[in-house]
């Protein structure tokens, strides 16, 4: 929002009040000597003061988001196959984001772990960390998982159940959007310092059919658990971070979510409004939703940065969109003007943020 100084308005003058002034020349030139008098200091403080204020006020364009390229990362990820781990695909995925990160001139971290699963399996998990703008000490996240789910245990066809989804809007998306951002950060740098964080081990955990219960929470996000206490950097934290999921589809809305408004309600508003200022708040809606086991819950409550997770849901059906943890959770799903309100939108707020 474009903010404008107030400024006072001056009295009305009659032209027998103008009158009566010029005949008080005498005693206004009194004044001015007297305010001539004024010391230096305060001449350069009264001076200095509309020029501090105008800066502060100042908005800043922010650049233009290419939902055509954010597609293409999309699509290069979605042609790999599922990422679920284990896989070539998982390690295929690595290398590639890696390689685009340094590309476009971030400093480049592989975090690896091994992780234990609700089904007593280890896996080695990789968070990919990519840091822009090293030097600022005034730094924002940006967030989303890249792998894809293990089994399709939502698909109608029961057949497909232990099949690997294949991970497009629910993985993919969130990825291509922040690798479109990195891309535009390489050729005009922030205020601040943007660290993109994608996280791994997101989508291996219980399906609703499995849960007892007990315990359910601490099943999925492996890759931002481990992060969350054991950060990439001794001391490492930032203002606030903004997790994307589930952000491709066309028709989508973005509920504002329990966990994000409970944990980070200042930066809740300061994106929806950004976005209602864009023009989208037929996406980024004012329904709050409950709470979502996601990403953000872990970084919120073992790392103490306040984050908000962009995620799409539809409030009115109480539900993901409908081919999530499917078979057809694929490319033709992504539509690119929902690529733009996103992308756009998280630009908007990144490059009006001051140190």
């Amino acid at each position: 929002m474009v903010k404008t100084v107030q400024r006072g308005q001056l009295a009305n003058l009659t032209m027998r009040q103008f009158e009566n002034l010029k005949m008080k020349l005498t005693c206004l030139a009194s004044c001015i000597l007297l305010l001539v008098s004024c010391t230096d200091s305060k001449k350069t403080e009264e001076t200095k003061q509309p020029e501090v204020k105008t800066v502060e006020l100042e908005h800043v364009t922010a650049p233009a988001f290419n939902s055509d390229s954010a597609y293409a990362f999309i699509k290069v990820q979605a042609d790999m196959g599922p990422r679920e781990p284990g896989s070539k695909a998982h390690e295929k995925a690595v290398n590639y984001f890696e390689a685009k990160f340094k590309e476009y001139g971030a400093d480049v971290i592989i975090q690896k772990a091994t992780v234990t699963t609700f089904d007593q399996k280890k896996w080695l998990s990789k968070n990919i960390i990519a840091s822009f703008n090293k030097e600022s000490t005034t730094r924002v996240m940006l967030c989303a998982h890249w792998d894809s789910r293990p089994f399709c245990d939502e698909d109608s066809n029961k057949a497909n159940a232990k099949k690997p989804c294949p991970g497009v809007n629910d993985g993919a998306s969130g990825a291509g959007v922040l690798i479109e951002v990195a891309r535009i950060l390489a050729k005009q740098k922030p205020n601040i310092g943007i660290d993109i964080m994608l996280w791994d081990m997101e989508d291996y955990g219980r399906g609703q059919v499995d849960y007892n219960g007990e315990g359910m929470e601490d099943d999925w996000g492996l890759g931002s658990q481990y992060w969350s206490k054991n950060p990439h950097k001794q001391g490492y934290t930032a203002r606030y971070g903004i997790l994307l999921d589930l952000v491709g589809t066309k028709n989508v809305v973005f509920p504002k979510e329990q966990n994000s408004v409970f944990y980070a309600s200042n930066f809740v508003n300061k994106i929806w409004s950004t976005a209602n200022n864009l023009g989208y708040s037929n996406y980024f809606i004012q329904k709050q939703i409950g709470p979502i086991t996601d990403d953000h819950v872990f970084v919120n409550k073992f790392a103490s940065i306040p984050c908000v997770d962009i995620i799409g849901y539809d409030p009115d059906k109480n539900r993901f969109f409908p081919e999530h943890h499917t078979l057809a959770d694929d490319i033709k799903l992504i539509d690119k003007t929902t690529l733009k309100v996103v992308g756009q939108t998280v630009l908007e707020v990144i490059y009006n943020e001051q140190p």
